[in-house]
């Protein structure tokens, strides 16, 4: 018998990869060598964005806050009518009387938002000359306790606006606006869980900031005193010209009734002062600024400005790797 040789099975070779660490794969000695050499270029760029900080700190003037804590007042005037609209609505709408049983709007929250309002803010502007203290005010003299204005706005010797501006703008500021300005130094909040209000002004003086939350306090409260006092005459006047036309006893009866509420709502009005926000905390001149924080701004500029030395060193490096890349890459093919 022939012995038969076995052939070996015929595997199928392939040329070895070459398990080359890529050029493309970061080394981290390497990232922290390019660091150690650059590190004048982050050392000289940190140094000028921290002394960055600190001039632009020392520029930013103070601004004060002053806020007060106020309480919706009770709304004893409401009670009667409300329950004349239950007990009675049916028999006076009969009249024409719409009592709305359900309830009107929440007196505290409309009155913030007639606190917000450019018809509002702009007669509180007008009615205590504020326009300069808003537009005009540079920076604040704490020794003289008065502000200092920005002579190529405003002429405080003259009371006359000399700020040039292009049409339909005017040298002295229209009450738009000072009303956008306004509306950023002005800041209202409710606490949903207790009701509270707070009313809080930023300014360069403390002193102004303070008379103008009392300012604002007093004048919303007279505002919605006058509000309803008006509509309280205006509904007894529809009132007593209902009584005129009707003669049934029981809606005159009802008609009579809601005279008298608004009697008493007049005269609620009348006698209190406080008659929407009670003040529970009145506003202090606060000694101490709120704004800027000086010692966040210097920090965060500096941590910015090695950020950025740290980027620019890497990105060179990067490059230069990439071009190393290439180089080698030619040096391949031509061999």
């Amino acid at each position: 018998m022939q012995e038969q040789k076995l052939t070996p099975p015929n595997y199928l070779t392939y040329p070895a990869q070459p398990t080359a660490i890529g050029d493309d794969e970061i080394d981290l000695r390497e990232l922290f060598r390019a660091l150690w050499k650059g590190k004048w270029t982050i050392i000289a760029i940190t140094l000028v964005f921290a002394i960055g900080s600190v001039i632009f700190a020392i520029m930013q003037p103070n601004i004060y806050k002053a806020e007060a804590l106020i309480a919706p007042a009770s709304e004893q005037q409401g009670g009667g009518l409300s329950a004349l609209a239950s007990q009675f609505g049916g028999l006076a709408s009969l009249a024409g009387v719409n009592l709305g049983g359900k309830g009107g709007v929440d007196k505290t929250q409309m009155a913030i938002e007639v606190l917000k309002s450019r018809q509002f803010t702009s007669e509180f502007i007008q009615q205590h000359n504020i326009l300069a203290d808003i537009m005009a005010a540079k920076k604040w003299d704490n020794s003289a306790d008065q502000l200092i204005y920005d002579p190529a706005l405003y002429n405080a010797q003259t009371h006359t606006w000399v700020r040039e501006a292009k049409a339909p703008f005017k040298p002295e500021p229209s009450m738009q606006e000072a009303y956008k300005v306004f509306s950023k130094l002005v800041t209202v909040n409710k606490a949903k869980d207790s009701g509270m209000v707070t009313i809080a002004v930023e300014h360069l003086s403390p002193t102004v900031a303070q008379q103008w939350v009392t300012w604002l306090i007093e004048d919303i409260n007279k505002v919605m005193k006058e509000r309803d006092v008006a509509e309280a005459h205006r509904s007894t006047a529809f009132l007593n010209e209902q009584i005129a036309l009707t003669n049934v006893a029981d809606i005159r009866t009802v008609l009579y009734k809601l005279i008298e509420e608004q009697a008493k709502t007049i005269m609620f009005a009348e006698v209190r002062d406080e008659y929407v926000f009670k003040t529970i905390d009145p506003a202090l001149a606060p000694e101490e600024k709120a704004k800027p924080k000086r010692a966040l701004i210097c920090v965060l500029g500096t941590l910015l400005g090695g950020m950025l030395g740290v980027a620019i060193v890497l990105v060179r490096f990067a490059f230069r790797k990439a071009g190393k890349n290439h180089e080698h890459a030619d040096v391949r093919e031509t061999a």
